[in-house]
């Protein structure tokens, strides 16, 4: 891609809604450690410097080498990076005397400044931060007040840098993306040419020119990731593509079949694996979340390597990667700590010579339903909630069973058919039901029961990396209370999840 913004990550938690907010401007961005990014800066127009966690005043605070940026691309410098110009460049940084966070009016905003352009005085912004700027650096000049932080905003003059203390990229900072796209178009001059079709167009000729006439196996799952890869991939290489959808025995009810007759008429060479026991093997007497991920992990490369030595000279891995699951999988020295593994992202073993191509490494999932829009897919299938790849063995607490799988597909069909029947599945982003490691006292038909806990789980979100527990009408989650309690076997308790992420995550394990 070309006309990058680069993004450093300090370890905030905002650093991915930072992309998000390019995005939506239709530039593209990508996200790199503060500590680990390309020496080779040729083909960026912009820099943004995240937050932290940090305090630009401790010893452990992240120091970026700012040698090759500083003065030769612009760069706007949000929170700490904005403290951290101002620290090491003349400034003063201190301690605020109280936590300087939430919702803050700019007070002062100095006339005829582009980055200001249609941002009225008194708009909101954001403030997450302890530490307050003192004293300007060398050459700037403040921009923009609030009535406690005197220097929210300000510019370096001689060169093309602009620093903020408050977030534009979260939501309570009402005219935020305003100010992204006066720094990023009006100042930085950065095009907004990332749209889906000139990603297709795009990722389809780099994927000729990588793949050439090798050929490529995919693992189809059903879900909107591995769809839109297939798709891209088929409109790249055509017959070279070779589809294996693979019934890890963790689906949803009748999920296998129903998928294998979703792709018969999309054209694309799709086989059927059923490793079921393959898998309940790997996964026998296994409860830790981390570990159950690794084994199923391990099983789908297994069978892909015996998959794959059925079709004659294969060549490529290809995988339905998508940029959450990068980034929550890097691991340095402060920013993005992993929160958890993921199946797809990494590499194979030594023994399993494929080469790994992943067409939607770069997209958050609203861009990749964008780009399945573009290229003709069922929006019924577009529409399709997110599926974890390790399947119902992170939604069951403990060891996996034949019967707790039973019991929660059950459960979860419930659920999935009670959300469309009712006209609310589109409304929610995610959802799924989870087996807890519990029994319950109930009374059925006046006798006591002591059966299984199931919690159920609806988000909404974007992209994934942050989301908020659905207000489901309660007439609607009675309803499937007492279905599920009444029509699955083992079931006598129905909870419902209603933490956010962060802190929660989406998925119990």
């Amino acid at each position: 891609m070309q006309h990058n913004v680069l993004i450093l990550d300090f370890g905030s938690q905002y650093t991915q809604l930072i992309a998000r907010r390019v995005r939506e401007l239709n530039i593209f961005c990508e996200i790199f450690p503060y500590n680990h990014f390309p020496s080779d800066l040729s083909s960026y127009k912009a820099v943004i410097l995240g937050g932290s966690p940090f305090s630009v005043r401790g010893e452990d605070a992240p120091h970026p080498d700012l040698s090759q940026i500083r003065g030769k691309l612009p760069i706007l410098a949000v929170c700490y990076g904005a403290q951290y110009l101002a620290h090491f460049s003349g400034g003063e940084v201190a301690a605020s005397n109280t936590r300087e966070y939430g919702r803050a009016n700019l007070s002062y905003i100095k006339e005829d400044e582009t980055f200001f352009e249609g941002v009225s005085e008194n708009s909101q912004v954001w403030m997450s931060h302890s530490d307050s700027i003192k004293a300007l650096p060398t050459n700037a000049v403040k921009l923009a007040s609030t009535h406690d932080v005197e220097f929210a905003a300000y510019k370096i003059e001689g060169e093309t840098t602009y620093a903020i203390q408050y977030h534009p990229e979260v939501f309570h900072s009402t005219d935020g993306s305003k100010m992204l796209e006066n720094f990023l178009v009006k100042i930085a001059h950065v095009p907004q040419n990332f749209t889906p079709g000139a990603f297709v167009e795009e990722i389809v000729a780099e994927m000729k020119e990588k793949i050439g006439n090798d050929k490529v196996v995919l693992g189809l799952s059903g879900g909107v990731d591995s769809t839109v890869a297939a798709v891209l991939l088929n409109k790249a290489i055509g017959k070279n593509l070779y589809c294996i959808f693979v019934n890890n025995g963790l689906l949803r009810k009748n999920e296998f079949q129903s998928v294998l007759d979703q792709y018969e008429g999309m054209g694309l060479n799709v086989k059927g694996v059923d490793a079921s026991q393959r898998f309940y093997d790997a996964l026998a007497g296994v409860t830790d979340p981390e570990l159950k991920r690794k084994a199923i992990g391990n099983a789908f490369i297994e069978v892909f390597d015996v998959e794959s030595h059925r079709i004659e000279d294969v060549t490529w891995l290809a995988q339905g990667t998508i940029y959450p699951d990068v980034i929550e999988s890097v691991s340095v020295k402060g920013p993005s700590a992993t929160i958890k593994s993921h199946h797809n992202v990494g590499g194979l073993p030594d023994y399993m010579k494929l080469k790994v191509v992943e067409p939607l490494r770069m997209l958050f999932k609203d861009e990749v339903r964008r780009v399945g829009a573009t290229l003709g897919i069922d929006p019924e299938l577009l529409g399709r909630h997110p599926f974890p790849g390790p399947g119902l063995s992170i939604r069951i607490l403990g060891d996996i069973t034949l019967e707790k799988v039973q019991i929660l597909q059950d459960v979860d069909k419930v659920f999935i058919d009670g959300l469309k029947s009712w006209g609310l599945y589109d409304k929610v982003w995610q959802a799924g039901a989870i087996l807890l490691p519990v029994n319950s006292v109930g009374v059925m038909g006046d006798e006591r029961t002591y059966e299984k806990v199931v919690a159920l789980r609806a988000v909404e979100s974007t992209d994934g990396m942050t989301a908020d527990w659905v207000h489901l009408p309660y007439d609607f989650l009675m309803k499937v209370s007492n279905d599920i309690i009444n029509k699955v076997k083992g079931v006598n308790r129905v909870v419902y999840d209603i933490s956010s992420k962060p802190p929660a995550t989406i998925e119990w394990e």
